[in-house]
């Protein structure tokens, strides 16, 4: 049971580490498709690109430079979690209603008056769809972790595997399912608050 809890933790703390990463680049990346219809092209390109990628692929892709371990996991489920993120912004803003844009020009607002009270409210719902899938997507593929050396729960359900042990397979699933699930709802109830409050 130690053994499972730390595995949870290990499990929460990659997946947590590399959201954080990627609604950091992905977030300005969004914002930048939205904004610019020549940078649009080429980073949908890639964010194309990086959803079509094995995550296995990727983690072995990045071995030779980040060595096993935490880093190279981490830093391979960011590049996982950011083509999600960067379309459902660029949908998201480009989305706005332009009757709605226009009015806040004629009230006088600043482009930054407009983005804040204007562009955030009506980009939030969509938005938070690409946040709820990269979570979703990373709890997920953080199982894979497992095989370079970083832990979670990958090691329950590859050590299950091994010694035939069904019970510490399905645990290790299920614990997987339930964080998934759970990080949803978590950031489907935040998602409604934060429309509510907007």
């Amino acid at each position: 049971m130690p053994d499972f809890t730390a595995h949870v933790a290990e499990h929460l703390v990659l997946a947590l580490s590399a959201l954080a990463l990627a609604v950091a680049a992905g977030l300005p990346l969004g914002i930048l498709c939205a904004s610019s219809s020549a940078a649009r092209g080429a980073i949908l390109a890639f964010a194309g690109v990086g959803r079509t990628l094995p995550s296995l692929a990727v983690l072995m892709l990045l071995l030779p430079w980040l060595g096993v371990g935490a880093a190279p996991a981490i830093v391979a489920l960011a590049l996982l979690a950011i083509p999600p993120i960067v379309i459902n912004v660029d949908v998201a803003i480009r989305g706005v209603p332009a009757p709605a844009l226009d009015a806040a020009t004629g009230m006088g607002m600043t482009q930054a008056q407009r983005f804040t009270r204007v562009v955030i409210p009506f980009a939030l719902p969509v938005s938070f769809t690409g946040l709820r899938t990269a979570a979703t997507e990373t709890i997920a593929s953080a199982t894979l972790a497992t095989f370079i050396g970083a832990g979670g729960l990958g090691d329950e359900i590859v050590r299950g595997l091994q010694t035939d042990d069904p019970v510490m397979l399905l645990a290790g699933a299920a614990a997987v399912a339930a964080l998934a699930l759970g990080a949803d709802v978590a950031l489907g109830a935040a998602a409604s608050l934060a429309a509510a409050r907007t």
